[in-house]
């Protein structure tokens, strides 16, 4: 367990043991969910560009257009928003 204080102006530092095993980094984004337990969950949410890229790639897909993409997405709108 490592422990931390609140600041008079609600800030906290995350302990270097908490912040290596979360692999945190000097402007990372963090995430705090608090449960019904009143309990609180860090997660980080920032990501760099080499931890994602290809993710969304599918050898066997076809490439889709800007404009089919486009129509995609203006469709759905009309349709969630009329």
């Amino acid at each position: 367990m490592a422990l931390t204080t609140l600041t008079s102006k609600g800030r906290v530092t995350i302990p270097k043991q908490i912040r290596e095993s979360l692999n945190l980094k000097t402007g990372d984004k963090i995430e705090i969910v608090v449960t019904e337990k009143g309990e609180a969950i860090i997660r980080p949410v920032s990501r760099k560009v080499d931890d994602v890229f290809c993710m969304l790639h599918q050898a066997d897909r076809k490439a889709v257009s800007v404009k089919a993409m486009n129509d995609a997405v203006n469709k759905h709108m009309k349709v969630r928003y009329q």
